[in-house]
């Protein structure tokens, strides 16, 4: 391949063939020569049987699993795993975590199993949870977090630590960070939460701190490139169900009946897709990667009359993010934001249940009966199920495991296991770029 050269404030590796390897920040970027420690999971009876349990420190993963013959080598990660070497030694590690924005099934789980995975694994025995999301760094109390404390929390919805959008003020929470004497953070949040991260980060570096920082992405849209999925995403196309289900029977209970269900899909009609293809009731999937129109030759309306005519009943599924386009200009809030940075979205669902009806109305052609149905935050504010808790379990149980072809970008929620004293800081790759989708 020949000598890479390397970008340092990009953190790219390039190489023949168009090889390039997007690396990880690490505290040896800014702290030179520091000195490294057995990692303890070799000491450990049940894990220390496992062969080739540490990943190599060169291993990489592709972006691309199938390419053509000629094709450029393309874009790498480096793989998530335990290193035979870590920066911390274990009674020297203060851990903490922190969960921001919005609620997603699974929270729990994965501060049961961050904690779980610090004392068991690596016998670390500082951990400390911060309440309300990022202003609990500098307004808020903190509580221990021991096994026995998270012991039976992913049977629950939402988030023992509690949660808020906004409140990020890095001088603050670096301050706190520093006057606590915590050195490892794991930060669980969306876009707006990981661009905090990445600001916490480069403040840590700035101030030449060894803290490492751990971006855990939430996003129950599943909307996260390269890994399988979100935690939280199989929860959620499970409660999606119920409000399918039901407006399915109050459409097939009444003449020329329309049940019209509103997901979660900000960017991504993930949700909307899976509980239609789960379903098989629904008759038409409005998501945002497919526009759509409502008037005219193929448009909705027409679909719609079509459907009713043949079965008298029909179900429309639809993404909170779907048909944004669609609203007048005056409508659009495009350019107002929440507290974590996202855009306000129009809500979608009300305003096409009242374009039907209208519709309906002006042409008299039939009789029509219309109920609409909005389980946003049902299906947000559940425990995790059975595949949610498996899935957040896994990176802890079989950290060494990730063998298997997964790729997880700095964004992926399963890398904090690579950071289980292996020191490093990770952001999130879209909050690096500024976007929010």
């Amino acid at each position: 391949m020949g000598l890479p050269s390397f970008n340092s404030q990009m953190k790219v590796v390039t190489g023949d063939a168009g090889y390039v390897l997007e690396d990880v920040p690490h505290l040896t970027d800014y702290i030179p020569d520091l000195p490294t420690y057995p990692n303890p999971l070799r000491f450990n009876p049940a894990y220390s049987v496992v062969k080739q349990y540490f990943v190599n420190v060169d291993d990489t993963v592709a972006q691309k699993i199938v390419v053509h013959k000629d094709s450029p080598r393309g874009t790498h990660f480096r793989r998530a795993g335990p290193r035979q070497k870590v920066y911390f030694e274990s009674d020297e590690v203060h851990a903490c975590i922190v969960t921001c924005g919005g609620l997603c099934p699974g929270l729990n789980t994965v501060i049961r199993e961050i904690v779980c995975g610090l004392y068991h694994m690596y016998n670390v025995n500082k951990v400390l949870g911060i309440e309300g999301g990022y202003k609990g760094f500098y307004s808020r109390n903190t509580i221990p977090l021991t096994p026995k404390i998270v012991n039976d929390i992913h049977k629950r919805g939402g988030t023992i630590l509690g949660t808020s959008r906004g409140g990020h003020d890095t001088s603050k929470i670096v301050d706190s960070i520093q006057d606590r004497g915590i050195n490892q953070v794991y930060i669980i949040g969306g876009d707006g939460t990981q661009k905090g991260a990445a600001a916490i980060y480069e403040e840590i570096r700035r101030r030449g701190l060894k803290v490492a920082v751990a971006g855990v992405p939430k996003t129950i849209d599943n909307d996260i490139p390269v890994i399988d999925k979100s935690f939280g995403f199989d929860t959620a196309v499970e409660e999606a169900q119920r409000a399918i289900n039901a407006a399915h029977v109050e459409a097939v209970s009444m003449e020329n009946g329309v049940g019209l269900v509103k997901l979660m899909g900000r960017y991504s009609g993930f949700i909307a897709m899976y509980a239609t293809l789960a379903s098989r009731d629904v008759d038409c999937c409005l998501i945002p990667e497919s526009p759509f129109f409502l008037e005219g030759k193929s448009g909705l309306f027409e679909y719609m009359e079509k459907r009713l005519k043949e079965n008298g009943h029909m179900v429309i599924v639809m993404a909170e993010g779907a048909g944004q386009e669609l609203f007048s200009e005056s409508l659009v809030s495009m350019n107002q934001q929440d507290a974590s940075g996202n855009n306000l979205l129009q809500d979608v669902g009300l305003w096409l249940s009242h374009r039907i009806k209208d519709h309906f109305a002006r042409q008299q052609k039939m009789v029509f009966n219309l109920k609409y149905i909005d389980p946003t935050y049902m299906i947000r504010a559940v425990p995790g199920n059975a595949s949610d808790n498996v899935y957040c379990t896994l990176p802890c149980s079989q950290c060494s495991s990730w063998s298997n072809g997964r790729v997880y970008r700095l964004h992926s929620w399963a890398r904090q296991w690579q950071t289980l004293l292996h020191s490093f800081q990770s952001c999130h790759r879209r909050a690096e770029k500024g976007c929010n989708n």
